[in-house]
């Protein structure tokens, strides 16, 4: 069974068991969080069941792996010709979660 779940502006293909870094969230390493924006199920015996936008009855149970930031990214900006150059670096957070279960079913509330 997977799902298309939609947190931080930005849509992740889950499975059971599946480790997936999303935009930082609120948290500590251990916690359970529940994804409740989840715009697609699917699964071999039942099929695909898409949401308007999302669905009602499916959450997603995780765990806080990791609060991280990523690798640092070079931002560099110049025009030719005047002596323009501007460096700059970047570092995105993130969060490490490790998906334990995908549950239907249930009302979310």
């Amino acid at each position: 069974m997977y799902a298309i779940v939609e947190t931080g502006g930005k849509q992740y293909r889950v499975c059971e068991g599946d480790v997936v870094r999303i935009e930082k969230t609120e948290g500590e390493p251990g916690e359970e969080i529940l994804l409740d924006k989840i715009l697609l199920v699917g699964s071999g015996e039942e099929g695909v069941r898409v949401g308007t936008p999302f669905l009602e009855d499916v959450r997603v149970r995780a765990e806080i792996l990791a609060q991280r930031r990523g690798r640092k990214i070079r931002v560099f900006k110049f025009k030719r010709r005047k002596a323009y150059r501007k460096k700059q670096g970047h570092r995105q957070d993130y969060t490490g979660i490790r998906i334990k279960a995908i549950e239907q079913g249930q009302a979310t509330t």
